[in-house]
């Protein structure tokens, strides 16, 4: 009797060893999300959030770069004879200078991005470009909303004694500062998030 209940241990232990399986993985755990140990995907992953960035970016200062030489054209032709003259007001003179300025920041940026895209080639160091942008993207965006705030009231003087064309204009004008103002206001916070996640080597 005691040798049969050694056989039936050794028989229980073998099939305690059959039915050992590996801890399952889990459930929320995703080996292909980023930070985990998903190899060539979390990399990929990284790429794609890269590029959809870039883009982005690209984007929003080509719609900028529009916006603002809209606006600019605008005003500079906003000249009727009399007192409808843009460059007799201070607050039009400071507005098509700020939009001149936009104009180009955004189409430098263009083309430094378009450039880069197409080539693959980095015109300026990364660490170097990020800081321009995050900084250029700000200081020209403030410019840009400082601009419509200060033409603002003297035009809405203006359009309680005499609606005419060069109010019209003038209003046309600081819409559209104002819309690239937002353009180069996300792009800024794109800047930022790009240059707060860059890694220094």
């Amino acid at each position: 009797m005691e040798g049969h209940k050694d056989n039936v241990t050794v028989s229980d232990a073998s099939q305690v060893k059959i039915d050992v399986q590996p801890e399952p993985l889990e459930p929320n755990v995703d080996i292909h999300a980023p930070g985990t140990s998903g190899g060539a995907t979390g990399v990929i992953w990284q790429w794609k959030k890269k590029d959809v960035l870039m883009r982005g970016s690209l984007g929003l200062r080509g719609i900028a770069l529009f916006l603002s030489l809209i606006s600019l054209m605008l005003m500079a032709s906003n000249k009727h004879g009399d007192w409808k003259e843009f460059d007799k007001y201070q607050e039009y003179r400071y507005l098509l200078a700020v939009a001149i300025l936009s104009s180009l920041y955004s189409g430098v940026q263009v083309f430094r991005q378009v450039h880069e895209l197409s080539t693959g080639k980095n015109m300026i160091q990364p660490t170097t470009a990020g800081l321009i942008d995050f900084v250029g993207d700000q200081v020209v965006a403030y410019l840009l909303l400082s601009s419509t705030s200060s033409a603002i009231p003297i035009t809405d003087r203006m359009r309680e004694t005499s609606d005419s064309i060069f109010t019209d204009s003038s209003a046309a004008a600081i819409a559209f500062s104002f819309f690239a103002f937002w353009c180069l206001a996300l792009s800024a916070v794109i800047s930022g998030y790009k240059l707060s996640t860059r890694t220094y080597t």
